[in-house]
């Protein structure tokens, strides 16, 4: 292993290697980013300046206006980084153009508390100037790491290309449906809601259904459909088990790429 890859042992003992992302990546993406938030500013100091010359708000004091200046734009910059990073996938537009991504150091999707820590420590960090704190820390740390995944436990990697192998049996048989994530709109915040029992369980179905006989494929599909399908806001009761099989599978897709890890 280089100092630019990292091995991780997951608590299911699956190996991973990912490539970890670099001072140069990184601040790639973060001067994308960087230009998405002046935008971002601009729109929301031109959105304040527009209601604050209401004559209503002309007669309030300049220090509650002031305040009111500083806390939209403290949520408007604090608040991009937590939104994408956790809503999509440990990405935020930048990082998303650049190749990387935040994850745990288990190699799991990073979760709410250590997305809030990681960009709240974003202001020690950018200290004393131009994040100058957190550019040092990312290049003398062995794991590219600012003080803001020290203390989340997150690390950056590029996002990992993987060699695809010859199709298996639930592949070939979604394909034969021509099922695909598009077939059904689910949102992400939904499919993280959904945790590593409903991922082992939905594994567990889409592995043993295209060897299982009609009917008992028939009563399985019922019992996992009835545990699932109401987490995501859909009812059960009223499809039929073609629609239940199809809905569990595209559930499959969604998951797999949170779950599943191929070596």
């Amino acid at each position: 292993m280089t100092k630019e890859q990292i091995d991780i042992k997951t608590p299911e003992f699956v190996s991973l290697q990912f490539k970890l992302a670099g001072l140069g990546s990184r601040a790639a993406a973060m001067i994308l980013d960087q230009v998405i938030l002046t935008i971002l500013n601009i729109i929301a100091i031109v959105l304040l300046l527009f209601i604050t010359s209401s004559d209503i708000m002309l007669m309030a004091e300049p220090g509650w206006l002031f305040a009111v200046f500083i806390i939209v734009l403290f949520v408007v910059n604090w608040g991009y980084f937590f939104v994408c990073e956790f809503f999509f996938g440990g990405k935020t537009i930048g990082k998303h153009m650049v190749g990387i991504r935040v994850i745990q150091e288990n190699g799991h999707s990073v979760t709410f508390l250590s997305a809030i820590i990681r960009n709240l420590l974003r202001i020690v960090d950018m200290l004393p100037t131009s994040y100058f704190l957190g550019i040092v820390l990312i290049f003398f740390h062995s794991k590219h790491k600012r003080l803001g995944d020290m203390a989340a436990g997150t690390i950056v990697v590029h996002e990992r290309q993987v060699k695809r192998q010859s199709k298996s049996a639930i592949e070939k048989e979604i394909d034969r449906r021509g099922l695909s994530k598009d077939t059904l709109q689910v949102e992400e915040w939904v499919i993280r809601s959904l945790g590593e029992k409903d991922w082992k369980l939905l594994k567990t179905y889409t592995q043993k259904f295209p060897t299982l006989q009609d009917y008992r494929k028939v009563q399985l599909t019922k019992e996992i459909a009835s545990i699932l399908l109401s987490k995501i806001g859909l009812e059960a009761g009223t499809k039929t088990n073609q629609e239940l099989e199809n809905i569990l599978l595209v559930l499959y897709l969604y998951m797999k790429e949170e779950w599943e890890y191929e070596l």
